[in-house]
């Protein structure tokens, strides 16, 4: 058998096989993507060719730039079989929502070029923050199997992946405006150097700033953001440091429960009046301020920044041998504000644990009375870590082994301010004007600081057999997880009697498990392969479920008891499938079976600004995912995906509520948040400087309980993309014009927030927006 008939060079293959992300990257940068380049010669951008033995999909430039210049990460691979992504607007700067095979995105592992960046105490994702789409360059989904390298401790269900492109080779400047829907507007400029020192290095940064409206209710989004990159190439390796930061403050969107849509209807948001705002202050008389309701809009914000910083350095010791090195450091400050009242004679009273002391706060000279505050839930995370990785070639195999290890120091506060006489916060930041207690102490509804430290040592074989017609993938990685938890006592007690929140109290934990996974790829003939793969997944516990509001810490005769010690999350996910590389179709088909223990679904509460656990038990998942691309013909060209996803609740639950336990009959239920079919189409004529493109997606019904008692119904989207690229004019380089339109047929949908135990446990939901449209005109200098 001839073996450049059956793979790539033997590099490129081991690579795919690792599902290593960078190397992949580095593959598509090559390309010469333009508005119709050579990223569009498969599927539309939306496809890349594999060899190795999970379940992936990929988007490239081609695909992504041809988004509008605002889309998060999310809607960047909504159209890949099994993800569930979703937006609270079109724009994609306020975030969004996302599953994959039924798991949420805070029990999918994330990256940003390598640095994981789900939230180190709750796995959370905010899609919005991290990167400006021309700057990104690929973006990987594994569905159900986490690889091995990967940098994760909440991964039961995948990974995703998105690496932003290296500087380019030749000096520009690249210039792009954008004016939309809902007052949108957007700068971006971006600089690159060209090759420097001897043709041995190259930088280039970015900067946007945008801003939009909200689609319903008043307020909107400021964003500012900046991206940065410098490669080093050097005889036997290379440097690559990029620093990505994001600052933004917006406010939020109402998320309503069914019965409020039904009753306010389907643009009801926050009020945007302040009535009856504060109250005149009067001595010897009780002024109890209610707020508007719903809750005023200034008083829901969601400020934050962050940066993302890495070095990947890559150094050949000798001619089979190489070392990665790869520190990262990634920083975060905000968090989300809201309407609340604070009783002049409920602070914390650190002698008997209780909400009894009193202060007087709108300066009356009583303590009687009950003030509307700006309440906040911030959180400031810092958070160094580093990936060392050896890879060794032994003739037509590679060994690749190493360790990762983070240590992240998570603060999360609960400061309040009084809310000004026009509603507005004193500072949304939360640095000044803040509320103190009697004795000068910061008042705080939380006060928890965690400190987790992550290592996990792995091993990764990939062996070549019959002229490389097969190959085996076996893997072992051993995460283990330390998390130091002290609660500062805080306000968090709920009326005037003690709880575990008002105490200091310090609860220490480590998960550890053994994670295989094994995999293999058979070329049936040069165009067509089988592959099968099945790998063990982890989820350790977040964070929260140690703090005194989560129920599983409580007050048990005056000492701090851990009640409910909450198990990690396993899950054993298999794939088998095929895959056909043709000369003018590519397809991929997959069946996959997954079983979970302990699996958890965290209920989040947008209102009281808690979250909770709730452990559902096993559940089993199966189904099948397929997706096919063409090459272009005559200027057509298509992609198209289909997801069949069925779950199964295998355990009934005793619900602990307030105290109360009621038992559910679960077992045989669907498992909230699971559509249990989505298909998409992606279909685009590109025959030379111009492109049109329409993205077709359907949602199938999915449950927002676990009791199965409150339905999602199905739904579908359309999306429209254009562009046309006009010839150079003078020093006016490629200008290209983009047109971007959302939801054409202005479809009405929702999404749960948050899964729930059933509908009186207050599902909210998020509300799909109309039809918008974004202008781009892009021009290199």
């Amino acid at each position: 058998m001839n073996k450049k008939t059956y793979i790539r060079p033997l590099t490129l293959a081991v690579l795919a096989a690792l599902a290593s992300q960078a190397a992949l990257a580095e593959e598509t940068q090559l390309q010469t993507v333009t508005i119709t380049g050579a990223g569009d010669k498969l599927g539309v951008g939306l496809l890349q060719q594999q060899e190795g033995t999970r379940t992936r999909s990929d988007v490239n430039k081609a695909a992504l730039e041809k988004q509008s210049p605002t889309s998060n990460i999310y809607q960047g691979i909504n159209m890949l079989p099994g993800v569930n992504a979703s937006s609270q607007d079109n724009s994609g700067m306020f975030g969004g929502a996302l599953t994959i095979r039924g798991f949420n995105s805070d029990q999918i592992g994330v990256t940003i070029n390598g640095v994981p960046v789900n939230d180190s105490g709750s796995y959370s994702v905010y899609p919005q923050e991290f990167v400006d789409l021309e700057n990104l360059c690929q973006g990987s989904v594994t569905q159900g199997s986490s690889d091995t390298d990967a940098p994760h401790m909440g991964a039961s269900g995948g990974n995703m992946s998105f690496v932003t492109c290296d500087p380019e080779k030749e000096r520009r400047v690249r210039f792009a405006q954008s004016l939309g829907s809902n007052s949108l507007q957007r700068t971006y400029v971006r600089g690159d150097t060209g090759l420097f020192a001897d043709g041995k290095a190259r930088a280039f940064a970015s900067y946007s700033h945008s801003e939009v409206d909200k689609w319903k209710g008043a307020g909107g989004m400021k964003r500012d953001h900046v991206d940065t990159g410098i490669r080093y190439d050097f005889s036997g390796g290379y440097i690559n440091a990029s620093v990505l930061y994001n600052r933004q403050v917006g406010n939020a969107f109402g998320a309503m429960t069914l019965q409020q849509i039904q009753q306010m209807g389907y643009n009801a948001d926050y009020s945007t009046r302040f009535i009856p705002g504060h109250l005149p202050p009067q001595f010897g008389t009780a002024q109890k301020e209610t707020g508007p309701s719903p809750q005023y809009y200034q008083l829901q914000q969601n400020p934050f920044e962050n940066v993302i910083a890495k070095i990947d350095a890559v150094l050949k010791l000798g001619p089979d041998t190489r070392i990665k090195l790869q520190p990262y450091f990634w920083y975060g400050y905000g968090g989300a504000t809201s309407q609340q009242t604070q009783a002049e004679n409920g602070f914390l009273d650190k002698t008997t644990h209780t909400n009894t002391a009193s202060k007087d706060l709108n300066g009356d000279g009583d303590t009687l009375d009950t003030i509307i505050t700006n309440g906040s839930s911030m959180t400031r995370t810092r958070r160094p870590g580093i990936t060392v990785t050896m890879e060794q070639s032994w003739g037509n195999h590679l060994l690749q082994a190493g360790v990762w290890y983070e240590r992240a120091q998570h603060v999360q506060t609960g400061q309040a301010s009084i809310a000004n006489n026009d509603g507005s916060p004193v500072d949304v930041w939360m640095h000044s004007g803040l509320i103190t207690r009697p004795d000068g102490s910061l008042y705080q509804y939380r006060d928890w600081e965690t400190i987790s430290t992550a290592t996990q040592l792995f091993a990764i074989g990939t062996f070549n057999f019959m002229d490389d017609r097969l190959a085996i993938n076996a893997g072992l990685r051993t995460p283990q997880i330390k998390r130091d938890f002290t609660n500062h006592a805080n306000e968090g007690c709920s009326g005037k009697t003690a709880c575990a929140a008002a105490y200091d109290y310090n609860i220490t934990k480590t998960y550890n498990e053994t994670l295989p996974s094994f995999g293999a790829r058979y070329f049936l003939t040069p165009k067509q392969q089988m592959f099968f793969n099945v790998t063990k997944n982890y989820r350790a516990v977040p964070n929260y479920a140690y703090s005194g509001s989560n129920g599983n810490v409580q007050l048990v005769n005056g000492q701090v008891v851990l009640v409910n010690d909450v198990q990690p999350e396993t899950s054993i996910n298999t794939d088998i499938g095929y895959r056909l590389q043709g000369d003018f179709i590519t397809l991929s088909g997959s069946l996959f079976n997954v079983d979970f223990r302990n699996r958890q679904a965290n209920s989040y509460d947008s209102v009281t600004q808690k979250s909770v656990n709730i452990n559902a038990g096993d559940v089993h998942t199966w189904g099948g995912e397929i997706e096919l691309g063409t090459v272009p013909v005559k200027g057509w060209s298509a992609y198209a995906s289909f997801t069949s996803n069925h779950s199964e609740i295998k355990n009934n639950l005793d619900w602990k509520n307030n105290g109360t336990v009621t038992p559910l009959q679960l077992q045989g239920n669907d498992f909230p948040m699971t559509p249990r079919w989505m298909a998409a189409l992606s279909l685009q004529y590109a025959p030379g400087a111009w492109y049109v493109r329409t993205d077709v997606k359907h949602t199938g019904k999915q449950f927002a309980t676990l009791a199965n008692d409150e339905v999602v119904p199905e739904y579908t989207t359309v999306d429209l993309d254009a562009g046309y690229r006009f010839g150079n004019m003078g020093v006016l380089k490629n200008p290209t014009i983009k047109l971007n339109v959302s939801n054409m047929f202005n479809t009405s949908y929702r999404i749960p927030t948050s899964s729930k135990v059933n509908a009186a446990d207050t599902v909210r939901y998020n509300l799909g927006a109309p039809r918008s449209a974004a202008v781009t005109l892009q021009v290199d200098l």
